[in-house]
């Protein structure tokens, strides 16, 4: 489960940001997961509170939100979203490879402090 790696690298990062602007706590972080990043939303919500134990974020509200693949076809020009897997090939035209615009994308939308 990599989840727990991801949650603790989040929890050091977010912490030094909020000792660097002298926050006490942080009360919520808001995360965009993109359904090609191959993080799990179930396991990064089970692993977030053990990674924040001890922590200035230790009782943050945890808020994921969750972007679907985004693709173009190079042959046809067409954009589709969605699907949780990456499209082989253009459902339009059928053209392979297709290029990936969106949903790799792990990061910190923000951040509240008090």
């Amino acid at each position: 489960m990599h989840e727990l790696s991801i949650a603790i690298s989040l929890v050091e990062q977010l912490e030094r940001a909020a000792r660097r602007e002298g926050a006490e706590r942080v009360t919520a972080v808001r995360l965009v997961v993109g359904g090609l990043s191959g993080v799990e939303r179930e396991p990064l919500e089970f692993c977030f509170p053990m990674a924040a134990r001890g922590t200035l974020l230790e009782g943050a509200r945890l808020e994921i939100e969750e972007v679907p693949p985004r693709v173009r076809c190079p042959a046809c020009g067409a954009e589709e979203t969605g699907g949780p897997a990456p499209v082989a090939a253009c459902p339009r035209c059928g053209a392979a490879p297709v290029e990936i615009l969106g949903g790799r994308e792990l990061r910190v939308r923000e951040m509240e402090v008090v």
